[in-house]
């Protein structure tokens, strides 16, 4: 029986040269298959100029304008969050191809590309969805995307002092974190910055999102957890009148006078696991887990 003629969308990190053989490997399996292959206009570049690869029959797309059946992300997990960014409500499902280190969302290694794009197409595979976190701003609108699949992050600038962040749930007043930071991570996210901080770990489909400090004044505060469907108000004040909002790293700069009111999106990004994959298992590895230390 023909396979069934699919499109997929690749994104890709422009900051790993010695790569290019898992890229050759991934688009031969999709030439093999007959695929439409389109690739974002910046990771295009990179391989036919920087690396000099020959990319045959493929579409060049821009941001986010572009459809597909898969989108396949080339790189660590930062390069997943970006290419999450581009898919924003579309509903693509994402693959994660892991060509960097420590891969959480990209778990799929550059061994198992062909025999991954293979279950793609006999459907042995399954789709996890995950929350996402939508700001919205009061005072100075952000920039660039507003939704985050890890965490939204409200930091001070450089060197400033700390911040004050005046935070309310579902309007009722919980507390006044004066800390650099807080962070607000959901699920997927919770490995990442959060527990860098001391956050708990959460594991994905628990319909829950948490607040944690960074570096908080008072040794009394503790990460809170909330459910997703709760929305966080935040109004900040800092000495030097600014402070960064980073939403999956992308930080921007707002005046001290712009509320941020934080929520679930009103749509969930679709990941692609491979059948099998264990969510403890990968928790065992990546965190190393039980591992002996000793030499």
């Amino acid at each position: 029986m023909a396979s069934r003629k699919l499109r997929f969308a690749i994104f890709g990190n422009t900051y790993q040269p010695k790569k290019s053989a898992s890229i050759q490997t991934l688009l031969a399996a999709l030439a093999g298959r007959q695929a439409d292959v389109v690739v974002e206009r910046e990771f295009y570049d990179f391989m036919t100029r920087g690396l000099h690869l020959s990319l045959g029959d493929v579409l060049v797309a821009d941001g986010s304008d572009f459809e597909a059946d898969f989108v396949i992300s080339m790189g660590g997990d930062g390069t997943f969050l970006r290419a999450a960014s581009m898919v924003g409500d579309k509903q693509i499902p994402i693959l994660g191809i892991n060509t960097g280190r420590l891969g959480f969302l990209a778990d799929v290694n550059a061994q198992e590309i062909a025999h991954t794009i293979q279950a793609l197409y006999e459907g042995d595979y399954t789709v996890d969805t995950r929350a996402v976190i939508q700001v919205e701003t009061e005072g100075q609108p952000l920039q660039g995307y507003d939704c985050a699949l890890n965490d939204v992050a409200i930091l001070k600038r450089d060197n400033a002092s700390m911040i004050t962040i005046h935070t309310t749930i579902n309007g009722d007043y919980l507390t006044t974190y004066q800390a650099d930071g807080l962070i607000l991570s959901t699920p997927t996210g919770s490995t990442a910055y959060s527990l860098s901080n001391g956050g708990p770990i959460i594991v994905p489909g628990t319909h829950v999102f948490a607040l944690t400090a960074v570096a908080p004044h008072s040794l009394n505060v503790r990460p809170i957890v909330v459910s997703e469907d709760s929305e966080i108000t935040l109004t900040i004040e800092s000495r030097t009148h600014n402070f960064l909002v980073a939403l999956d790293g992308r930080s921007e700069k707002l005046s001290d006078t712009t509320r941020l009111t934080l929520r679930k999106a009103p749509y969930r990004v679709k990941v692609i696991k491979r059948a099998g994959t264990k969510y403890f298992h990968t928790l065992r590895e990546k965190l190393m887990w039980g591992a002996d230390q000793r030499s």
